[in-house]
Order: structure tokens, then sequence, then C-alpha cells
């Protein structure tokens, strides 16, 4: 073992105009800053081996922006290998829209419109409003200039990994008993048999110190999306962006906080079994309640009052744990590998394309009246039109490139994907992982969309589409093998 360095970083990411917000199918436009969204950045050295991580509060991270991000990076710090250059998300809803082409398939779509009607965007976009292009050059730069000065403040440093419990995240998709499932589900039916799946309230954590204990900065891995404010018409870092403000009142504005959103693809901030309305409107067709009981409960987990709850238990845990810490440590065993893995890409059968192909025939034959379509028409749509691309796609590709990070950082496992990862998988790579913790941190260096599990496709529904990811159950168990492999060689 051997003394390491730790320096860090944060980038604000709050543009001079608005913004176009990503994360659901209905369009808008950001009214207002409720928090600030930003980029924070950690470098990592030591045993000769080195590592930055960078988290934003965005929805995705996609590979057009991490490979400029690399080039305006390696311009910066030219001898950094950007190989070493992990960039996550925590998923918040309320941020810029970095990727040029909607994921909903809108190309597919296009082609079966009758008399080659155009997309209209119902919210309108104009010089005040910061255009694709620009967000993602915007982003790219904020990240490079956050890694760089990260690894520039490089200091001796002490660590503790210590692990937190708090009921943050809930499992979103809803079972009924003939075998089908809905994410965000009713509940509240006679056909309502079970969660699909199970919810994780751990927290692992890392306090980074200097060389005389002071604490630098927190890294914190939630099993859970940010996404309590997630249809809101504002910027906001959601639960992370209060907890980092309640952090700082007690640890002073210097502190970072470095959020690593955890295997979390099928979950969600709010408790749908004690299901309590939104107390403002809200748009999504996925998400209807015909008769809604009034509970005693959280309070609304669509807005500020149950976000703030949230980033509460959040940042009460930190701070308890950390008064706790009974032992820092001033050295380190610290690897880091970068792999490419050859997935196997989810395929559509034929069965399943030829009735894609029926439906979305149907749907536009239906509505040929229609001078143009708009969101509504692509929420309706996108599942066939992504079955018919993945059917095409399959022709020629078998596999999809995907990169993982395995870092050990003492006792401690960090392992990245660029998936919404079922949290299944997330707990198989824990429960089997010789390390003492460890870190999963999904949505990183690409978004590849959600990957479920064999359970979740059998039963349907959002997240669970062929459309709704690049990679299906079978690459899961790859996934989780291969990085099981890769973190047990490292602690062996």
């Amino acid at each position: 073992m051997s003394k390491f360095q730790v320096g860090w970083d944060e980038q604000s990411i709050v543009p001079n105009k608005k913004v176009k917000l990503d994360g659901q199918f209905f369009e808008r436009i950001s009214d207002y800053v409720e928090t600030d969204i930003t980029v924070t950045a950690m470098a990592i050295e030591s045993n000769n081996d080195e590592a930055i991580i960078v988290s934003c509060d965005l929805v995705g991270m996609y590979n057009n922006v991490v490979e400029l991000a690399k080039d305006k990076l390696g311009k910066l710090l030219p001898t950094f290998p950007l190989k070493k250059l992990i960039i996550g998300v925590t998923h918040t809803h309320t941020s810029l829209t970095i990727y040029e082409e909607s994921n909903f398939n809108k190309d597919v779509m296009e082609e079966f419109m009758p008399n080659k009607r155009e997309y209209v965007e119902l919210v309108e976009q104009d010089d005040s409003v910061i255009s694709t292009k620009e967000a993602i050059e915007f982003v790219a730069d904020k990240i490079a200039i956050a890694a760089k000065n990260a690894w520039e403040r490089r200091s001796e440093a002490k660590y503790a990994n210590e692990f937190g419990r708090a009921a943050i995240g809930f499992n979103r998709r809803v079972q009924y008993d003939d075998k089908t499932a809905k994410m965000w589900g009713d509940t509240n039916t006679a056909n309502f048999l079970a969660m699909e799946g199970g919810n994780d309230s751990g927290i692992e954590l890392l306090y980074i110190f200097d060389k005389d204990n002071k604490l630098t900065g927190i890294v914190a891995n939630v099993a859970c999306p940010s996404q309590v404010l997630e249809h809101r018409s504002f910027i906001s870092a959601d639960y992370w962006g209060y907890a980092k403000e309640n952090l700082r009142k007690k640890f002073g504005d210097e502190i970072y906080l470095l959020a690593m959103c955890g295997a979390g693809g099928d979950q969600c901030p709010r408790d749908l079994v004690r299901w309590v309305e939104p107390e403002t409107p809200i748009d999504d067709p996925n998400i209807e309640r015909p008769n809604v009981i009034e509970r005693k409960a959280d309070p609304s987990m669509f807005d500020i009052k149950g976000c703030k709850l949230v980033a509460k238990r959040l940042s009460n845990e930190i701070i308890s744990v950390y008064e706790e810490i009974e032992e820092i440590k001033d050295d380190i065993e610290f690897e880091h590998k970068v792999n490419i893995l050859d997935l196997p890409l989810r395929r559509a059968t034929m069965s399943e394309y030829n009735n894609a192909v029926r439906e979305i025939e149907y749907y536009f034959n239906k509505n040929k009246d229609k001078d143009s379509f708009d969101f509504k028409d692509k929420a309706a749509m996108y599942v066939y039109a992504g079955t018919i691309k993945r059917y095409r796609e399959q022709q020629f590709k078998e596999v999809v490139p995907t990169e993982v990070h395995i870092m050990r950082f003492g006792d401690v496992a960090i392992a990245t994907n660029p998936f919404e990862l079922f949290l299944d998988f997330g707990n198989q790579i824990k429960a089997r992982s010789y390390a003492k913790q460890t870190f999963i941190m999904q949505l990183t260096c690409d978004c590849y969309g959600y990957l479920p599990t064999e359970k979740a496709e059998k039963h349907g529904h959002y997240s669970a589409y062929i459309s709704s990811g690049r990679v299906g159950h079978q690459g899961g168990e790859q996934l989780v093998r291969e990085t099981i492999t890769d973190i047990n060689e490292m602690f062996k």
C-alpha cells in the first residue's frame, strides 16, 4: 500500500439562457433555477495509477459529449491518460438536453408518416433558449475544466469508507395477476399482485480528508435516480442539490459532494403502495390514478416539499455516519481497470417486428388527417418505432461494445456501466464482490438505456420494452459475471 492524492473541483452548468429540459416525453423549457446544477470532479492518484471521476447533474451522458470532453481535457492536461476519465450522471430530469436527436426513434416514425408531415415542438424555442449544440459544447467545456482543476489540485489525502441507510429509492414497476407489469402502475386495484422488484436503502459512503484530517469531500452512492421533480419546468439538481446545501451548512461551503447514482433502473423516490397525489398537475400518460385514496404517508414525491425531505434523509444520514467515524486511513491499495465488453444486442423477433409495422401503419392511417405530429404521437409510437429500428439493426450487428471501469480504492470497489441498470444486477455484484464495500455507478461514459431483468422483459412495459434499451437480460448477466471477476481479481 502507499500514500495517495485526491483533488476536487465543481463547476456550475447553469447557462446564461433558458434550457430545454430533458427526461420526459413532453417538452419543457425552464422558467427559473430552483437549485444549481453542477459537474463535480474527484481526481485520484496512487500506485502509479489514476482516475478522474466526474458526476454531472444531467439525465444521461452520451458518447459524443464524452469524446468532446476528452478532446478538450487532452488539450488542458496532455499527460493525463484520457481512458481513465469516468463521466457519470445523477439522472435528474430538470437539466439540459445534450443529445442532438430524440431517443424516441423519430426518424422511423417519419418514414411511416403520410404526406411527409413534420414533428412540431409544442413549446416554442427562441433565442432565449440554449440550443442543443450550444449545450453540448457548454457541458463538455465544464467537464474538462472541472477535471483539469481537480487533477491540478491533487494533494496528500486520507479516507474513511463507511455505510449509511435511508429510505430513498422504491421499486417503480407494479406487477399484476395476469403476469404483466407497468412502470408507475396503479396499486389500488384488485389485480395488483406485488412490486416487481425490491429496493435498497443502503448508502455506500467515502469521506475524503486532507493530511491534517480535515474533511474535503464526500462520495455518496445511492440506488435511486434523482427524479422527484422530474415533471417540473425549472432547473434543479433534484434531491442531490438540496442535500449538498444541507451538507455545506454543516461542513462549510468548501465541501464537495460527488453523487453516484447506483443501480436504479427500476427505482424511484416514491412509494407506489402509499400513493400520494402530486400537489401540482403533471403531464405523463403513464401516471393515471382514477380512484385516489388519501394516505397518511410521505408528502408528494413529485414536488419540492417531498424533494427536500429526501435530501434531508440523505444528508442527515451522511452527517450522522460522519460523526461516528472511528478510523481514518492514510494509505491505500489503488487500481483502475478499463474494459470494453461485447454485450449481446437485444433482438426483436420477426413477429415483434411485423406487429410493430402493423401498429405504426394503423396509427398513422387513423390519424392521416393531422397536419403534423407532436410529443403525444411520439410517446404513443416510440415502442413500435424502436422495435422496427432494432430489427433492422440486428441484421448487421451482434454486440454492443460497452465501456466499464473497475476500481479498487482501499477496501472499496467501484464498478461502472452505461445503463439504467435494474437493481437485481447491482445486488448480484455487491453480494458476490470480495470488497468490503462495492459502489455501483450507472449511466457512465455513454447512455445505452435500461437494462432489465428477464422477469421484467416477460412482464413488459416501459423500461422493459425492446425500445427501452440496447441490451437485454443476457447481457446483464454477462455484465455481472465480468464485473465480479474483475473486482475479485483485485481483491483476491
